[in-house]
């Protein structure tokens, strides 16, 4: 989503304050196609934004399909090497598919609707062994299907999530996924229309925790509990994209609103918050996506996305440090929602390839060899650090 976050006068600033402590959050469908915090202020450009960064050629953009308002990209690779790469179409409730490697279209899947291989607004979108998860806002529910073929073995979290937008996943100890999904529930709608972030005490449930497991080709998940920290300091009042990392115990989650400052907020994987928020005053659009190259001895880098509506930005964090290590943008690539970094190579990108949506109608890709190269970063985890 794109931030526009208005600091309102003092007036409606205090009635907004007092119908968010009266008005809790529902388990309604959302009445509105908007997101969150689309409010209609000027949008900061990098052009303008003064902040030092590399500019990198993308590899490709795919073919721009402005009416589908495409929000996250996720890569499947083939079993002949092949990428397929696939994103949510949040309008036309579907997804696209491109060639990975070229960005060729590849046709759609799915269409419209509440049943099985059908979606209504589409966001988040993950793939994990030969499974696709896809979080839908308006269905209010996770979405999981079989790759190649796309069949639907069912879905979870309709009882529990409000307005689901972002996920991350994990193989469970015992067996099966320990999934994440952000859920941005609102409490209601002020003067103006534009929606009211829960008060602090409303918002220890900004993640939800499942238990995923596929048997018999069928999905049972088992709610395992909420995340979200209560505090002025760690509390997440707009969430969507988030990232964890076992190796550090760290999960990652996008603050988008504006009005507290967007940054990304870090917890521990139990959903504790550590204290820590990286890039508050250095994120001046909001922050978006997220993403983690890593290595086996626990070194790596963080992306984190800074949705510039002129063209996109892409930080660079050190994986253990957390030190800001530089950032990027393309030459095209703008006002980026979801993001995919494809760590194992393709036959084009053989050391990785990095995914950004393109302005809700496609998305560039990033050879990570050029990235590494730009900000003095390794390569490969073989390689020598600069």
């Amino acid at each position: 989503m794109y931030l526009r976050n208005l600091r309102l006068p003092l007036a409606a600033m205090f009635g907004a304050v007092l119908n968010a402590c009266s008005i809790a959050p529902t388990a309604t469908a959302p009445t509105s196609t908007n997101e969150p915090d689309e409010q209609a202020v000027a949008e900061p450009l990098l052009s303008a934004s003064g902040i030092a960064h590399a500019t990198i050629r993308e590899r490709f953009v795919t073919p721009l399909t402005p009416e589908d308002n495409v929000d996250s990209p996720a890569v499947w690779l083939a079993p002949d090497g092949s990428a397929v790469l696939l994103a949510t179409a949040k309008k036309t409730g579907r997804l696209m598919r491109y060639d990975g490697d070229s960005g060729a279209a590849a046709g759609v899947v799915g269409t419209p609707g509440t049943g099985a291989g059908q979606f209504d607004r589409p966001n988040g979108i993950f793939v994990a062994d030969d499974l696709l998860f896809v979080v839908e806002r308006d269905n209010r529910r996770v979405q999981v299907l079989r790759l190649p073929g796309f069949e639907s073995l069912g879905s979870f979290g309709q009882a529990e999530l409000q307005q689901p937008y972002g996920i991350w996943l994990r193989a469970a100890e015992g067996g099966g996924y320990d999934v994440l999904v952000s859920d941005a529930y609102m409490a209601g709608k002020d003067a103006r229309g534009d929606d009211i972030v829960p008060p602090l005490a409303q918002l220890d449930r900004r993640v939800r925790r499942y238990l995923v497991r596929i048997a018999d080709a069928k999905v049972t998940a088992t709610l395992r509990g909420a995340i979200g920290d209560t505090g002025a300091a760690g509390a997440i009042r707009i969430p969507e994209s988030l990232w964890g990392d076992s190796r550090h115990d760290r999960l990652l989650i996008a603050e988008e609103d504006t009005l507290t400052g967007t940054a990304v907020r870090e917890y521990d994987l139990a959903g504790r918050y550590r204290g820590r928020t990286l890039g508050l005053g250095l994120f001046k659009a909001q922050a978006e996506g997220i993403a983690l190259w890593q290595c086996a001895d626990g070194s790596g880098y963080w992306i984190a996305t800074d949705q510039f509506k002129d063209r996109s930005l892409f930080h660079i964090f050190d994986r253990v440090t957390m030190e800001h290590l530089g950032a990027f943008a393309g030459e095209t690539v703008a006002n980026t929602d979801g993001i995919w970094l494809q760590q194992k190579g393709t036959k084009r990108f053989p050391d990785g390839v990095f995914y950004a949506v393109h302005d809700d109608q496609g998305v560039g890709a990033f050879d990570w060899r050029e990235i590494a190269t730009a900000l003095k970063l390794r390569p490969s985890c073989d390689a020598a650090k600069p």
